[in-house]
């Protein structure tokens, strides 16, 4: 406990917090829409982004963050105007992203030190700064959700049907993606560009093995979000490893528990045997 006297730490603390609340908020989109592998090509984009901010002198969150609004709007309309389901424009993007970021960690002088830091994160040597915006990141997907809570329902159940309703589904659907890019490259430097993706689906993969609705679907993605990312830093504090890798183990072992106990399995596994 009397490690909670240092600066560091307490930011450590409201990094998980922030970062729990906001990915897990995230993955229910992605995990309701089908989508797992957006988590995937935005956290290359965001790392590429970042790789040539650094090559270029400039801010590599700012840098970062454009990039990942370049692959959110590129996805869109790549979905739409091909016969291709989502997923697989949103491979061709990851695909792009993974090898323009390997190619920017290539082209780098000397040490690497400060990029291969984007790939694993560390939430123990979070700065101010980042807070500041990992808190915004935060606040926004958590004001959408509170005020278009129903229409967004809508597009995640049937776009065609939300469309048809008078909903403006491709606005929503873009203002999706624009969030998962703002979260993605605000957990870029705690989690790292790796990593991140898996905690944006395990808390949200566990909360869709426990319910149907989707008010209790955020609320408990967001608190396996906040207890994985809490008990990885302690974690990863008292054994003194990563703690990255450890907050994703511990989500992945939530979402293992919650299928183990998963009302929906045991349903299906009574549907097969009878």
């Amino acid at each position: 406990m009397e490690i909670i006297q240092y600066d560091f730490f307490r930011n450590a603390l409201i990094a998980c917090f922030l970062g729990g609340i906001s990915c897990s908020l995230i993955g229910v989109f992605v995990i309701t829409m089908e989508m797992p592998f957006l988590g995937v090509a935005l956290s290359h984009a965001a790392f590429a982004g970042a790789v040539f901010g650094l090559l270029g002198g400039v801010n590599p969150i700012a840098a970062a963050f454009v990039f990942c609004l370049l692959a959110s709007f590129i996805i869109g309309p790549l979905s739409e105007a091909s016969s291709f389901r989502a997923d697989t424009s949103i491979g061709v993007i990851f695909s792009i992203m993974l090898g323009a970021g390997f190619l920017g960690l290539s082209l780098i002088q000397g040490p690497k030190t400060q990029a291969l830091s984007l790939i694993w994160g560390s939430i123990l040597t979070i700065s101010g700064e980042a807070l500041y915006f990992m808190a915004a990141a935060c606040a926004v997907v958590i004001l959408i959700v509170a005020m278009f809570f129903k229409e967004i329902k809508a597009v995640i159940f049937h776009r065609g049907l939300a469309a048809a309703s008078g909903i403006p589904e491709k606005v929503i659907f873009y203002i999706i993606l624009v969030l998962s890019g703002a979260v993605v490259t605000a957990n870029l430097t705690t989690i790292g560009g790796l990593l991140i993706f898996s905690l944006i689906i395990n808390p949200a993969a566990a909360a869709f093995q426990l319910t149907f609705d989707m008010k209790k679907m955020f609320l408990l993605s967001s608190l396996f979000g906040v207890a994985s990312c809490l008990a990885g830093l302690i974690l990863s504090t008292w054994l003194n490893i990563p703690s990255g890798a450890v907050i994703i183990l511990v989500s992945s072992g939530v979402f293992l528990l919650c299928l183990w106990l998963s009302p929906k399995r045991r349903a299906d596994i009574a549907g097969r045997v009878f």
